[in-house]
């Protein structure tokens, strides 16, 4: 069992522009959960700790020109960036260790996507329109010539979570520093590597003390509790599941904080009678993207009933070909899951499925090859109903139910019967029939015969229970902005 701190273990807090050590030393071991062997230790911050960052978020919005030096600010984020590019394989090798994500993904939307993604923000921030002016009105005699100004909102707490840790990180931290605040950022417990590491590289850059602080802990509510309750703290951007978004709001109402939650979900996959079956079926291997843990990916597939044996047999061919946990995972989509709470939540899933009746198709288990590692094999249910637990509850793993309907209004009415709304995706002949039935569909985000809407420009977020607010592009960089206005008696 390896206890030697890697290289890419970053094992210090980043405070007031600082590298330093959790008060007392705390630390706190952090587990492969492709090994399920320790791999390190993180520090494990106290509330103390949390309170001197958010001190120095505080110290550096209010005393500092960082809200206001839009040029400085752009240098300062370009550098961040270009160390994140020199140190992308420490990104990578923490990634696999702590996720266990695969090579694959590794090299795409864990690591090297997400860094290449993160000039866009600077580049908004560069041309972006900080003031206007929107004429002359009379108002009781009284003509006045009116002027907007964008502001930063001030200091944001950006909680975030294991699954995709880079990835959401920098979506947080860099529009948020780009937009002029200060950013106290606080790590999922079991993904602390791939936040301090931030902190390591902002410590090369000319960011002024207290401008962007880094928290791990152990604890999944302490800290995240603190900062979505402490008023000092002016914006909370969340991401997890429903049931601690809920929570996150609450603690933000006495303040009454701006707030954004990006949530659960439960997207329906909707493959319309005139598309292609077998091609709009190989889409349903999204659901083996990091072995399903990802809140944006389709987990419903609604196929007319007419064609489910045709789909069951295809979808069979397709999901039993797929390999996981080989010693070279550079062609391999899934992984394991996060951690030995999750693998169990997702097998008492598959077993809820057995009992409400409904047809497995395949897998279902532990691969037979794996000893070792929380990896569960990629499962199909059948003859699924939409009121059953597996149609209606996040399960955040690699298990997709396919729900038969009737006719395109059928369709049309399971799709929007959720309490979910963050993605979907629809196949169908043409992209404008595609397109037509996706405008109907109650969701945030879809992708349309094959396509794929993500991106940095792109915003991200969804309706009803999956969250409030977008999450990149010009929206979710309005999220960390104030409106000004201004009336000059003209």
């Amino acid at each position: 069992m390896n206890h030697q701190q890697p290289s890419y273990g970053e094992q210090r807090l980043f405070i007031n522009g600082e590298l330093r050590s959790a008060q007392g030393g705390r630390v706190y071991d952090n587990f492969s959960p492709k090994t399920e062997e320790k791999v390190g230790v993180a520090a494990d911050a106290s509330l103390a700790d949390a309170e001197a960052a958010l001190v120095a978020a505080r110290e550096a919005f209010d005393n500092t020109e960082w809200s206001r030096d839009h040029a400085f600010r752009a240098k300062c984020l370009r550098q961040f960036v270009d160390g994140l590019n020199k140190h992308i394989d420490e990104l990578r090798d923490a990634t696999a260790a702590e996720t266990g994500a695969t090579q694959f993904f590794v090299n795409g939307p864990q690591c090297d996507g997400p860094v290449a993604m993160a000039r866009w923000p600077i580049d908004f921030l560069e041309q972006f329109q900080w003031d206007r002016e929107i004429g002359e009105y009379d108002v009781m005699g009284i003509k006045s010539k009116r002027l907007v100004f964008k502001e930063a909102a001030g200091v944001v707490a950006a909680i975030s979570p294991w699954n995709f840790p880079i990835q959401i990180n920098l979506a947080k931290c860099v529009p948020a520093l780009a937009a002029g605040c200060t950013v106290v950022l606080k790590s999922a417990p079991d993904t602390p590597w791939t936040a301090s590491l931030l902190g390591r590289i902002a410590a090369e850059t000319e960011m002024p003390a207290g401008v962007f602080n880094v928290l791990t802990a152990s604890d999944p509510a302490e800290i995240g509790n603190f900062l979505s309750w402490d008023p000092r703290v002016d914006v909370v951007s969340f991401t997890g599941s429903t049931a601690i978004g809920k929570h996150v709001m609450r603690n933000a109402t006495d303040t009454v904080k701006k707030v954004f939650l990006e949530l659960g979900g439960k997207s329906a996959m909707v493959i319309l009678e005139d598309a292609d079956l077998s091609s709009a079926l190989f889409g349903a291997i999204a659901v083996c993207a990091h072995s399903g843990q990802g809140c944006a990916i389709t987990t419903r597939c609604l196929v007319p009933r007419s064609k489910l044996a045709e789909a069951e047999a295809t979808l069979k061919t397709i999901f039993n070909s797929i390999t996981i946990g080989s010693a070279d995972t550079s062609g391999e989509m899934g992984g394991p899951l996060i951690n030995k709470r999750q693998y169990d939540r997702v097998l008492a899933y598959i077993e809820k499925g057995k009992a409400e009746g409904a047809k497995l198709i395949c897998g279902g288990g532990r691969p037979a090859h794996l000893d070792k590692g929380y990896f569960v094999e990629p499962t199909v249910f059948s003859e699924v109903t939409n009121d059953m637990i597996i149609a209606r509850e996040e399960i955040f793993g690699p298990v997709l139910v396919v729900i038969p309907y009737n006719n395109e209004a059928d369709a049309l009415r399971i799709a929007n019967d959720s309490d979910y709304g963050l993605s979907g995706a629809v196949y169908a002949a043409t992209d404008e029939r595609a397109i037509a039935f996706a405008r109907r569909v109650r969701t945030g985000t879809l992708n349309i015969n094959g396509g794929n809407f993500f991106g940095p420009d792109a915003p991200f977020g969804g309706y009803k229970q999956s969250g409030i607010g977008r999450e990149m592009g010009s929206e979710g960089f309005e999220e960390y902005l104030e409106t000004k206005t201004l009336g000059v008696a003209v």
